[in-house]
Order: C-alpha cells, then structure tokens, then sequence
C-alpha cells in the first residue's frame, strides 16, 4: 500500500528519516519494484548475440558521456563474455573429442581482442565520468548550500515588503532541481533544509493570511494531480500509467506540500486510493509478460528439438546432408537468440539444454567427417587401380576388348565416390589422358576405312530419326544424354553427308527447348579431351553472363524503397532471379564434375 510521503509531516514527526532518494524521486515502493522488473526484462533476459553485443557496446563508448551508462556496459560486458566462454569450451570439447590431451589445447577467440579493447577503453572513460561526476557533486553541493542560506534569510532577516509566497515558491523549485550530490554529504544537507523549511513555516504562523495562502495554492495543486491521477486509471499502456504516476507522487511532495490539516488527510487518501487502484493494474502486465515468456520458451524448446532431429537422421546421411544441416543449425542458432526472454526460473535450463543440443550435433557432425577420410583414402586406392588398368590399356587394338574396358572403367570411376581434395584433380588428369590416349588412337584407326565412316553414317542417322521422336515426357532429357553421348562416339561421316551434323544439333536445341534444359546442364559421355575442354569454356562464359545479369536484376530491386515478394510489381523479377540463381548452380556443378571427371 502507499503512504503519504508529506512534507509538513516529515518537518514535525522525523525529518532525519527523509533520504536523497525521496527527495528527489519521491515513488511508491510498488512503483520501484515494477521498473526494476522492466529494467530486467528489458536488458538482462533478453537474448543478443555476440556480434551484437559487441556492436551495442562498440556504441556506448562513442558516446559523449559513455561512462554513465556504466550498469548497461556491464550486462553486455558479461553477455559477450559469456559467448566467448561457450565458445572456446565448444573447441576445447572438440579438440579433447579429436583425441587430443587437453592441457594441450590452446585456442583464441577472434574476437577476444576486440572485446578487451572495448573493456578497456570503457574503464578510462568510466573513470573519467566518475571524476566529472564528483566535480559536478562539489558543484551542486554549494548550490544548495546556498539554497538553505537563502531559506534561513527568509526567516531571519527577510525585508519589509517581500514577498514571502513567491520566495518559497522560488527556493522549493530551485532545491527540487538541484543536482545530486555525494551521498555522504546528502544527509546532513537534507535535514538542515528541512530544519530551516520548519522554522519558516513555524514564522508562517504569525502570518495567518499567508498562511492560508500557501495552503490554498498547494491545495489546488494537489486537486491537479488527482484529476490527472483519475485520467491515468482508464490510459490502456500500463507502462505508461506507472511511469506517469511516479512523477504526480514526486510533485505530491516537492509542490503539495502542506495544506490546510482539514485537507491534508482528506485529499492524500483520495490520491492514494486512485494510485493503488493502478498499480493494481500491474498484474494485468504481468500476466502479459508472463504470457509472452512462455511463447518464447515454446519457441526455443521448438528450436532445439529441431537441432535434436538434425543431429539424428532417419537414414545414413552423407555429405550433402550434413552441409544442409550446418546451415540450416545456423539459422536455427540466430533465431533462438532473437527470441525474447523466457521465464526466470527456466532461463538457465533453457540455455544449457541448447549449448548441450548444439555440442551433440557438432559431436556427431564431426564424427561423421572423421570417417569419411577414411573411406576417402579407400576411394583414393581403387581410383589409383583404375588408372593403372587404363594406362596398361591405352596402346591395345583389340576394339572388341578394349573398348568396352574402357566403357567399363569410366563407368566404376563415376561409382567410387568422393577422394581427398589435394589428390582430386592429380588423379583425375592421369585417368583422362590415359583414356584420351585410347579413344585418339581409337578414333584415328577406325576413321581411316571409308567403309567405316559409312557405318558411322548410318548409325548417326538412327540417332538423329531416334532424337525426332523424343517428346517432353518424364524421362526424356535421360534419353536426350544416351542420344548425345551414344553420337559423340561415333567418329566421322562421308564428306557429303556431314550435314548430318547440322540437321542433328537443329533437332538437339528443339528438343531442349520443349524439355526446358540448357545444351550445357546435359550430362555426356565419351567426349574428347578438346571437347571436354571446348564445353568448360562454354560454360564459364555462361556462368559469367548469370552473374552479371543476377548482379543487374539484384541492384535493379535495391532502387524501390522495401522491395518484397508480396509487391505485385515485383513478383516476376524475385521470379527471374531464383530461375537464374537455380540454373547457375547446375552449371558450376556441370563444371566441377567435368574438371573431377564425374
């Protein structure tokens, strides 16, 4: 409940009970108590990142007076202090995990430096604040020194024709916007004023019509307050109601004081039942916050069981699952600290359970990748046999054989999966020019019988015929690939019928078209080493020219003020740029299969 804070009760009963806090705040302690709650929900639960942190703290000490914000510092301070703590444990954990001993482990955080930069600097400027702050104490503490000297002349030795109402007024608003000063000083400051403030209003007796009034002006001045104090019941932000009222109880005491004793108990109950019919008003603030808390523990308990499923897939996963799942952790990361804070008793919980969830994805994750170099080094030792197989093949002309050996070859190579990457293009240049080697010398002997050049014919136009008859149902751009490689293995034709050639690459760009693919997302076979080389080059050019275009659309977009997808006028470019993004991935994976040889 509230109780009267009034100045002419405090001067008669105990004026050495009235402290610099309300004096200078004057507030009920319902009111306190609410705005450090705020104050907790607003800085300390909330989540922040690292960056972020460092960022907001980056920013307090480039600000002209950064040392007051000295509490706010310090709740940032230990939040990213915290983060990096986590961190470094992260790769200690993973370190000891890798087999290592762990008084070996030895690990700087990339931003430890900054951070104790930031620390440091703010020190120096908190202690200069400090130091200004006692000059600006000393300052204040002779203002108001003279402020009582001033109150003691009005009193002692006031001059004839003064006006004593109008002097009070003057004293009383000056001592209420007065600085602080150092709380060892503020005591005795304080009760001398009250003393002399009693001793004026003790002459004031001899004055009756003065008297009255003071005590008529601060009357109205109280009706004022619980006029505005009853509007404040129906005001629908509570926050703001509390705050406001907090300031109606300061000028209670430093402007309505005192009143005439028929009023005085009269007009405080009225204001005091009006103050705790709001402050009741609180727990409908506090079931909201309540409410909202528990949304974000909803939310984050939702996150890590999220993190949980990524850690255990249903089926064996293989590298690009763990890739998607690294990124798709990392946004699950960001968004758990975005989310609001969660209730008290359940924030230190909440935090390790999701410190825990993310060590065991990275626990298994890891694992995952220390097998895969073993089975690498498998892959590497079967690739190293093919190669040996095709250089101990390159130079024989038994067709019937060696031709489908080598068939055969690039066809296991295709099925042995993924080597480690410093030995990747080595071997892959070995392997090719092995079997270039071969289907050159093939090519070179089987093209030099005119007999064969018009079987190669003949086969050609089977394919070419077998190519019109290709629609654009499920499975076509399969058929499409054996047409093209099955012709990029068939060497030359007579010389007066090469327009064979033109009529087929004719049919081959209708056929992409009605398929929707490009020429170079084709996956082919048996092509020659000039080929391979011409078709790269073709396809850097193109991966080239999306870039540019994806660059143009992008800045294009950057010129309307929020562009979104929901914008109609917009839809068709976001549009564009996805079918463009999504065509230049399979290009720079056409081109990186064609430099591993897959």
């Amino acid at each position: 409940m509230i109780t009267e804070n009034n100045l002419s009760e405090n001067e008669e009963k105990n004026p050495n009970e009235v402290s610099q806090e309300t004096s200078e705040n004057t507030t009920s302690p319902d009111v306190n108590q609410h705005e450090d709650d705020a104050e907790h929900e607003e800085h300390d639960d909330v989540e922040i990142s690292l960056a972020d942190a460092l960022k907001e703290m980056e920013k307090i000490i480039n600000t002209p007076n950064a040392g007051e914000n000295f509490k706010r510092f310090n709740q940032l301070k230990e939040k990213a202090s915290h983060y990096i703590h986590d961190e470094v444990e992260d790769k200690k954990h993973e370190y000891v995990e890798a087999g290592n001993a762990p008084e070996n482990f030895s690990y700087e955080h990339p931003s430890q430096a900054k951070f104790s930069a930031l620390v440091n600097i703010f020190r120096e400027k908190h202690d200069c604040f400090q130091k200004g702050q006692e000059e600006e104490q000393k300052k204040n503490l002779e203002h108001r020194q003279s402020i009582i000297e001033r109150l003691k002349n009005l009193y002692t030795s006031s001059e004839p024709g003064i006006n004593l109402f109008k002097s009070i007024r003057e004293i009383k608003e000056d001592w209420s916007k007065a600085g602080q000063v150092a709380k060892s000083e503020f005591k005795i400051l304080n009760n001398n004023y009250f003393h002399h403030l009693n001793q004026f209003y003790q002459m004031l007796d001899l004055n009756k019509e003065f008297l009255e009034q003071e005590y008529s002006h601060n009357l109205e001045k109280r009706q004022h307050i619980i006029a505005r104090a009853k509007e404040l019941e129906n005001e629908p932000v509570i926050q703001k109601a509390l705050n406001e009222l907090q300031y109606l109880h300061k000028l209670w005491k430093e402007e309505a004081e005192p009143v005439a004793e028929e009023f005085r108990e009269k007009t405080w109950e009225e204001f005091k039942e009006i103050s705790n019919k709001i402050h009741e008003r609180k727990s409908e603030l506090s079931a909201a916050i309540e409410q909202e808390q528990a949304a974000n523990l909803e939310k984050k308990n939702q996150i890590i069981a999220e993190i949980k499923k990524l850690s255990e897939p249903s089926e064996t996963p293989n590298h690009n699952y763990w890739q998607n799942a690294i990124k798709k952790v990392e946004e699950l990361r960001s968004e758990f600290l975005k989310t609001g804070s969660v209730p008290r008793k359940l924030s230190n919980q909440n935090w390790n359970d999701f410190k825990t969830t993310l060590r065991g994805f990275n626990t298994i994750k890891n694992n995952y990748y220390k097998s895969l170099k073993g089975s690498q080094q498998t892959n590497l030792e079967e690739k190293l046999k093919l190669i040996q197989t095709a250089k101990d093949n390159m130079n024989n002309e038994e067709w019937d054989i060696a031709v489908p050996l080598f068939k055969k070859l690039q066809e296991d190579w295709k099925k042995i999966g993924h080597v480690p990457k410093s030995m990747t293009n080595k071997i892959w240049d070995e392997f090719r020019d092995a079997c270039n080697a071969f289907f050159n010398n093939y090519r070179e002997k089987s093209n030099t019988s005119t007999d064969n050049w018009k079987e190669n014919y003949k086969n050609k136009k089977a394919l070419l015929d077998e190519l019109k008859e290709v629609s654009n149902e499920e499975g076509s751009i399969e058929k499409i690939e054996q047409i093209k490689t099955a012709w990029n293995n068939i060497g030359k034709v007579p010389r007066d019928k090469i327009s064979i050639n033109s009529e087929f690459n004719k049919t081959l760009r209708e056929k992409l078209k009605i398929n929707k693919i490009n020429e170079l997302e084709l996956k082919e076979e048996g092509l020659s080493e000039n080929q391979l080389t011409d078709k790269a080059r073709k396809i850097k050019n193109q991966i080239s020219d999306l870039e540019a275009e994806i660059v143009k659309l992008e800045n294009n977009l950057s010129f309307f003020n929020k562009p979104s997808r929901e914008n109609p006028l917009l839809k068709d470019t976001y549009n564009t740029i996805d079918e463009k993004k999504a065509h230049l991935e399979t290009l720079k994976q056409n081109l990186h299969n064609i430099i591993a040889g897959e």
